[in-house]
């Protein structure tokens, strides 16, 4: 799984122009990590929560402990969330420059073709 070389780096358009390889790459793990109905509600209950302890995320998402830190070591590793370790716990919150970026990479800017 690839990860993001540089955070600070925002994704092309995929309307705008043909991506290279490694753009390609980047945005399709990013949206792997969405492809699973248990992790877009995990993103959103975050979001919501705007921060959220791992162990309030077990009961809305009726998951086991193991269930819900694989799904967030998913959208952590894709730069969705962030964690930060307190205590025996992890606080999570979500990465808002990256979800711009994907719903920028997602634009519906084309090149007219003259």
């Amino acid at each position: 799984m690839p990860r993001r070389a540089d955070p600070e780096r925002c994704c092309p358009s995929i309307a705008g122009a043909a991506l290279d390889e490694a753009s390609a790459a980047e945005l399709a793990h990013a949206f792997a990590a969405l492809a699973d109905p248990v992790r877009v509600r995990l993103l959103s209950l975050i979001a919501d929560a705007g921060e959220v302890c791992s162990c309030d995320l077990l009961a809305p998402l009726d998951r086991s402990q193991p269930t819900v830190s694989h799904h967030t070591k998913a959208l952590s590793e894709a730069g969705l969330i962030r964690g930060e370790k307190r205590g025996r716990w992890v606080w999570w919150s979500i990465v808002p420059e990256r979800m711009s970026e994907l719903r920028d990479a997602l634009g519906t800017r084309t090149r007219s073709r003259a």
